[in-house]
């Protein structure tokens, strides 16, 4: 081991107080950091899993075009109601769960009263997998032997009166340009993440849907994978697959406006955060560093009287930087992934934000890339801290360092 290293390691442990202090200056800030960024993160997944397993899934099957001009001639992209290309799909790699959805909007009535609504006609069986996030918040969910059941979205249920049992009608335009109705029997009441879409939002059985406006197919299949993260590699080898084929894949981010702008909004909170705490680490380090600089100015000059170059001092004061930044953040990430651990266990009670139906639970995620990212904030500001104290004691006057403690 080179001498300085030995020399910063023992100044190190000399010094204990000021070793101590920051140590725990590094360590905390790094801590912070990681828990920040950890509920953050746990807050990102919450809302991008319960958009996905609410209403858009992975992957949105349509007709070329059917996003642009869809809501002005939606019976235009209709997908056929038995297709060979629905079946292959089913079996390809990482594909948990395809489901069918036809939309529609119309006018809901119950007696006297009569709103707009936007509805999907769903297959209750292949939802179960796709509406993990969609909470019955009263009565039951949609079944497959049940032809005239309903659920409903929370805030237009309580808009229109509505209570589980209640029979209502449904009205709509068919694909000829007149009118269609049906009766249907509110079964449960629902909530997703989503407050806009509760107040909207209703659901019916997929061949209740059809009759209604009097057409076969769906307008849409969802793609539900076994694992998020694999939505880019199925997408390219979809879209590979059936270049021939008059079907667009969409992937969830690019419909999913909320969570996009509330990703860039954390972001941005996440970098303000970066910079305070590295702003702190590296005050409080370098003004400790000084401070040692400032005792030892003595020691110092007579360590380059007898024969110790001007490189070697810099390099001595530069490892006791790295020493002290990777001690702390080192001790700095055990801390704040334990107390992580503690928090996510207790949880946090967290109320409805904008834009959000109900409140939630959260907890904390720590990532390997986060804890890393952390790791390297915290000993690269240090080793930025201790810069310039190193460079001010390599740069000392040996005569004046020697008449310094006299």
């Amino acid at each position: 081991m080179p001498p300085y290293l030995i020399l910063a390691y023992r100044n190190v442990v000399r010094q204990r107080r000021r070793s101590i202090f920051s140590v725990l200056v590094v360590g905390f800030g790094v801590a912070a950091l990681l828990l920040a960024t950890g509920f953050i993160e746990w807050n990102l997944s919450y809302g991008r899993e319960s958009t996905i397993r609410s209403q858009l899934g992975h992957i949105r099957v349509v007709r070329p075009g059917y996003l642009d001009d869809g809501l002005a001639n939606p019976f235009a992209y209709l997908l056929p109601a038995n297709s060979d290309d629905f079946a292959t799909l089913e079996k390809q790699p990482h594909v948990r769960a395809l489901a069918p959805r036809l939309a529609f909007n119309g006018l809901i009535s119950l007696g006297d009263s009569t709103i707009p609504f936007i509805g999907e006609g769903v297959d209750p069986g292949k939802e179960v997998s796709l509406s993990e996030s969609v909470r019955i918040t009263a009565g039951n969910e949609l079944s497959g032997g049940d032809s005239r059941g309903i659920i409903v979205g929370q805030g237009l249920a309580a808009n229109l009166g509505l209570k589980v049992g209640d029979t209502v009608v449904l009205m709509a335009s068919t694909a000829s340009g007149g009118i269609s109705g049906v009766e249907g029997q509110v079964r449960g009441l629902f909530a997703t993440i989503t407050k806009a879409y509760d107040d909207t939002a209703l659901r019916v059985p997929l061949a209740m849907a059809q009759q209604l406006l009097r057409v076969r197919g769906a307008h849409s299949w969802l793609v539900l994978l076994d694992d998020t993260d694999n939505t880019d590699e199925v997408l390219h080898t979809l879209r590979r697959e059936f270049s021939g084929k008059p079907l667009e894949f969409v992937p969830w981010t690019a419909l999913a406006d909320f969570y996009n702008k509330t990703a860039a909004l954390f972001e941005k909170q996440v970098n303000v955060i970066k910079i305070v705490i590295a702003s702190i680490i590296i005050l409080s380090i370098s003004n400790t560093l000084m401070m040692s600089v400032f005792e030892r100015t003595g020691e110092i000059g007579t360590s380059m009287a007898l024969g110790t170059r001007r490189s070697e001092t810099l390099r001595m004061f530069m490892a006791e930087g790295i020493l002290l930044g990777a001690f702390g953040s080192a001790g700095g990430l055990l801390f704040g992934s334990a107390l992580a651990a503690v928090i996510s266990l207790i949880g946090i009670p967290m109320p409805a934000g904008p834009g959000m139906a109900h409140g939630f639970t959260a907890g904390i995620t720590i990532t390997w890339r986060h804890a890393l990212e952390a790791f390297v904030i915290g000993f690269t500001t240090t080793l930025s801290a201790g810069a310039y104290p190193a460079w001010r004691a390599s740069r000392i006057a040996i005569v004046d360092a020697l008449r310094h403690n006299r």
